[in-house]
């Protein structure tokens, strides 16, 4: 038995979207309240009214050729849309279907559907917004879900902790845990995200290299419209420039105090020693003995060599008056060559000297610039310590190159590996072993030759030697 309604448009009345009846040439016949509502027009006013008046131009052009090939093809078509009200755009997604009245279609009239999907583009251009931010942060991001399992990690934090996204999706993030927080520590962590509040601490992670990785770290529980827990959303801020600074504050203290103490060594041992000279000197004038005098000639030298051992280190740990002076360049790499030779290391080293004479006075700080001949020096001493090679070469030359000066320090020792090599200039990076080595001395060098608008640079042959290499402007301001 078939059943026969009869209706009118008010059916639809009560539907959320907006609902029309178009003539074959676009005219509206009849409209729901929703349109109203949404168009800010009376009923009256949008009949008779052209469809396409009320679409944003930029869709125009399109939505008329969909409802023809609608109309044309007897079938239903979508297509999105942008409404435009006297104050304000409505996104819209069209739905349009020739009319039909008990089963036969009536290609002269055509039912749209308009459902307002303005909050829904919202959300879209809101999310692509986040999106984009989360994706190009310098931040390291992660979002996991209620159990911990990260579902999302952005760029930054894939550059940060050195793993893939392969090997991190899916995975708790005590995989980077470095044991340096205690159980206490992530127990109260996951009892404040537990109960929806953002927790905030300072942890150390560490990178799939094995290298430790100091941040800031913000947890923010991911809290539904319903009120129902989704997940966390997990933000870092890089805590290695502060905790470099940290370092470089303590080593600071340290050279501070290595300096009172020279101090104190200078002052308690010069006068012993200056007592000693003046006995030895005494017995000089007193013997006749020739062996006498040539044993006390060596004691003389030797506390001459002690004296200036004390007055080298005096004058090393005194900090720097940072006042440009016309400086020697030779002269203050001979000085610096004096210095390295007084240590044990360097006895078997043989120093080779290369120094252009026609080189000019440069406006530099005396001490700063001397600081990193006697870096580079240490370092290539150590090197050649290490490589216990027979022949033990440290060769320095001086040249000029326009308007630009060349130094050159070249030893044959050991040479830096390949991986190393872009690691040499930061701070705290060593090869030597623990206790041997603060990891500062290149890079306090090369910010020193970068203030003096200069350049260092480093070539090196693995078991062959290294060659650093610094250029400074003959012409500096």
């Amino acid at each position: 038995m078939q059943s026969k309604f009869t209706f009118t448009f008010d059916l639809f009345d009560n539907f959320q979207g907006m609902c029309f009846i178009l003539s074959g040439d676009g005219k509206i016949l009849e409209t729901n309240k929703s349109v109203s509502g949404n168009l800010k027009k009376t009923s009256e006013d949008l009949k008779g009214l052209d469809f396409f008046s009320i679409i944003d131009s930029s869709f125009i052009t399109k939505t008329e050729q969909i409802f023809k090939k609608c109309l044309a093809e007897n079938t239903a078509m979508t297509i999105p849309c942008r409404f435009q009200t006297t104050d304000s755009i409505l996104s819209v997604n069209l739905f349009l279907k020739p009319y039909t009245e008990n089963g036969i279609i009536k290609p002269e009239y055509c039912f749209v559907l308009a459902r307002d999907i303005t909050e829904e583009k919202k959300m879209e251009m809101d999310l692509l917004r986040f999106y984009y931010v989360a994706e190009h942060t310098v931040n390291p991001l992660q979002i996991t879900d209620k159990e911990g399992k990260m579902i999302y990690v952005n760029p930054a934090f894939i550059t940060a902790s050195g793993y893939s996204p392969d090997e991190l999706i899916g995975k708790n993030p005590s995989i980077f845990g470095s044991g340096r927080q205690s159980k206490k520590f992530w127990k109260q962590m996951w009892s404040t995200i537990s109960s929806g509040k953002v927790w905030v601490g300072e942890v150390e992670n560490k990178k799939k290299n094995g290298e430790p990785f100091h941040t800031q770290l913000l947890i923010s529980p991911i809290i539904n419209p319903e009120g129902k827990l989704e997940g966390y959303f997990g933000i870092h801020r890089d805590l290695s420039e502060k905790r470099t600074l940290e370092k470089q504050l303590v080593h600071t203290q340290k050279m501070e105090s290595m300096g009172t103490l020279a101090a104190g060594i200078a002052h308690e041992v010069g006068n012993p020693l200056a007592s000693i000279s003046a006995l030895v000197q005494v017995s000089q004038r007193y013997t006749t003995d020739d062996l006498v005098k040539e044993k006390l000639e060596l004691v003389k030298n030797q506390i001459t060599r002690i004296s200036k051992i004390i007055r080298d280190l005096v004058d090393f740990s005194r900090p720097s008056n940072y006042e440009l002076q016309l400086i020697d360049i030779n002269k203050n790499i001979k000085e610096a060559v004096e210095i390295i030779k007084v240590g044990a290391k360097a006895k078997d080293v043989y120093f080779q000297l290369d120094l252009d004479q026609n080189i000019p006075p440069l406006p530099l700080v005396a001490d700063q610039i001397q600081q990193v001949f006697v870096n580079i020096l240490l370092n290539a001493v150590d090197a050649l310590t290490e490589s216990n090679k027979k022949e033990q070469l440290i060769s320095i030359k001086s040249s000029l190159n326009h308007e630009e000066l060349v130094l050159t320090f070249y030893d044959n020792g050991t040479g830096i590996k390949e991986e190393n090599m872009p690691k040499i200039f930061e701070p705290f990076f060593t090869t030597k072993k623990e206790g041997k080595g603060t990891g500062l001395g290149l890079w306090v060098s090369y910010g020193i030759i970068k203030s003096f608008q200069g350049d260092i640079k480093v070539k090196t042959n693995f078991g062959v030697g290294t060659t650093f290499i610094i250029t400074l402007p003959v012409n500096s301001n």
